[in-house]
């Protein structure tokens, strides 16, 4: 059992629960009904993506406020969210009830005392079932990737489970489609260096009923090309450099042979080789110089969303919430006037 403690936050600061949605049926009545318990002052917003199974008419019932984005893709649906609804904080969750709502306060709180801009429920799974191997074993690599190429700062970059500030949010492009989503959250905050945290959260096996949108193999690929995408415009002379390296280093393996070979006769006896060669120097030195601009044009666009961000009003739950002694834990949020 959690134990109860009180956020001591006003009644005027707004907080948002943004659930997409597409056919759960089987999980959205008890995921809203949750929410109106634990976080009874929240606004729930559910927006279904074109259901067959009555979800929207479920989440109603519940007490959600329903929205429809007939576009599919979660991506569409998360950019239609962010834009419509405006709010101090923001709580954006998967409708499956496969996360702990209990724990959203502990994850509320660590923000606020933080003085965070995200934070992301880190999944434990509380069933072998609830976490498919290869899916873990995606998660971690791609976690990985990610670390190494924009700096360590989250340990479970595909979770469905963030709390974030309308500083995050409303600066946040979003750009992405489909599930490639989590991955552009995480990779927008560590850009712009924003204070951010995880939070360990229990995560179950969906409910009977309910079935997983995510595909194993196309889904990867769609994130493993994203990723790529994302290097090559987030670190344009890691990527055009690395390019250029490698076609430097393979002319220089084919032009040694040619080399010695003019050196000890005078004469180049493979001129296609030769050719290639140079053909690849010359490509590789463009690569570079592709790289060095495009870096530059990146540090500008990074600046651009900083200043964007910084404009934007830092969350009143800083300014106004007292630090709570001791470990933040899972809590009970209670507006108090």
């Amino acid at each position: 059992m959690n134990q109860a403690l009180t956020i001591p936050i006003a009644a005027t600061h707004r907080l948002a629960v943004l659930i997409p949605c597409l056919n759960e049926a089987a999980a959205i009545g008890s995921v809203v009904r949750q929410f109106r318990r634990v976080l009874p002052h929240a606004s729930v917003h559910v927006y279904d993506n074109g259901s067959t199974d009555g979800t929207a008419e479920i989440a109603r019932e519940a007490g959600a406020i329903v929205q429809v984005e007939p576009r599919r893709g979660k991506g569409n649906v998360v950019r239609r969210m962010f834009a419509d609804i405006d709010a101090d904080l923001y709580v954006l969750i998967d409708g499956d009830d496969t996360y702990d709502v209990e724990a959203i306060p502990g994850m509320i709180d660590t923000l606020i005392q933080g003085r965070l801009d995200m934070v992301t429920g880190k999944r434990v799974a509380s069933t072998p079932l609830a976490y498919r191997a290869w899916h873990d074993l995606g998660n971690r690599a791609f976690t990985q990737a990610i670390g190494r190429m924009f700096g360590s700062g989250c340990d479970d970059v595909f979770s469905g489970l963030r709390v974030m500030t309308r500083r995050l949010v409303k600066s946040f492009p979003a750009l992405a489609k489909g599930f490639e989503i989590e991955t552009d959250l995480t990779v927008h905050a560590l850009a712009l260096r924003m204070a951010i945290a995880d939070v360990p959260v229990t995560y179950s096996d969906r409910p009977a009923g309910s079935e997983s949108k995510l595909r194993t193999y196309r889904d990867g690929l769609r994130i493993a090309l994203r990723l790529q995408s994302l290097l090559r415009a987030e670190k344009p002379l890691v990527f055009f450099g690395a390019m250029g390296a490698l076609a430097c280093t393979v002319a220089t393996l084919l032009a040694i042979p040619l080399l010695e070979t003019y050196l000890e006769t005078g004469f180049v006896p493979r001129f296609p080789t030769a050719i290639l060669s140079t053909g690849l120097m010359l490509a590789g030195f463009i690569s570079l110089a592709v790289g060095i601009i495009l870096q530059s044009l990146a540090r500008f666009r990074h600046e651009t969303l900083r200043l964007n961000y910084l404009s934007l009003p830092e969350p009143p739950v800083w300014r106004d919430a007292a630090p709570l002694a001791g470990r933040a834990g899972s809590r009970a949020w209670e507006a108090t006037p």
